[in-house]
């Protein structure tokens, strides 16, 4: 059975980091393609940053540019979600997903291209 686990959410004060990680269970070989995604009260879920294992590519939603940083250790099934200078703004429930089926890179933040999710880790970020 797939499970990811999401961990490394807390509280933090605003301009702080926080590294997000999700590690992988059961299965054999990395997946197409891992993201975070976040959810804010009241607000639609969002792509965050994704990153494709095979080649390293990653992508980042603009709000994040800069500030967050996407990684992955495939020897350790995890993928990281480094925040730096993290905003008010950025609270909310993160969650990773993973996906194998294929497509086309800039559709790394589409839900429908990812199977598997975590369980959830809350960001707070106060002012």
């Amino acid at each position: 059975e797939v499970q990811l686990v999401d961990s490394g959410g807390g509280s933090v004060q605003a301009g702080g980091p926080l590294r997000l990680s999700c590690v992988a269970s059961g299965i054999t070989r990395s997946f197409y393609r891992m993201g975070w995604f976040r959810q804010a009260p009241g607000k639609e879920r969002e792509g965050v940053a994704g990153i494709y294992p095979g080649d390293g590519t990653t992508y980042y939603t603009s709000s994040v540019k800069g500030r967050f940083t996407i990684s992955q250790d495939n020897a350790k099934k995890t993928v990281y979600l480094q925040m730096d200078t993290l905003e008010p703004e950025d609270t909310a429930m993160y969650y990773c997903a993973a996906g194998s089926a294929y497509a086309e890179g800039h559709r790394w933040n589409a839900e429908n291209l990812y199977d598997y999710w975590g369980q959830g880790t809350q960001v707070t970020v106060s002012s």
